[in-house]
């Protein structure tokens, strides 16, 4: 089954999206929420592509490659961004780890 064989990828793509929601909320409760506009929005494409691949893996999709080369890039992105707030926010810190582990078991596939 491919969902067994994409098994770390998945637990990646879990573990990012959940990061990036964490985020996502942490940044709204934020003092200076439009500083972090970028964030927000990266956040939330970043958990919904890794939730969407995650769901194609175990459905197993014939566009798993493509999308995983996708997903690589927008993790890749919301990584960069929450590099910049990383010092401030700890829940930045976390996400820019997450969307970085899951970048790279994207692109092991893609």
């Amino acid at each position: 089954m491919a969902h067994e064989q994409h098994q770390e990828l998945i637990q990646a793509l879990h573990d990012c999206a959940a990061e990036c929601n964490h985020c996502f909320d942490a940044c709204l409760q934020e003092d200076n929420v439009k500083m972090l506009a970028d964030c927000i929005r990266l956040d939330r494409e970043c958990a919904d592509i890794c939730a969407f691949l995650e769901h194609a893996i175990t459905r197993n999709s014939p566009f798993v490659a493509e999308l995983a080369a996708v997903c690589a890039k927008i993790c890749e992105a919301c990584g960069n961004e929450c590099d910049k707030h990383a010092d401030m926010h700890e829940h930045c810190k976390r996400c820019a780890e997450a969307c970085r582990r899951c970048a790279e078991a994207c692109r092991n596939i893609a």
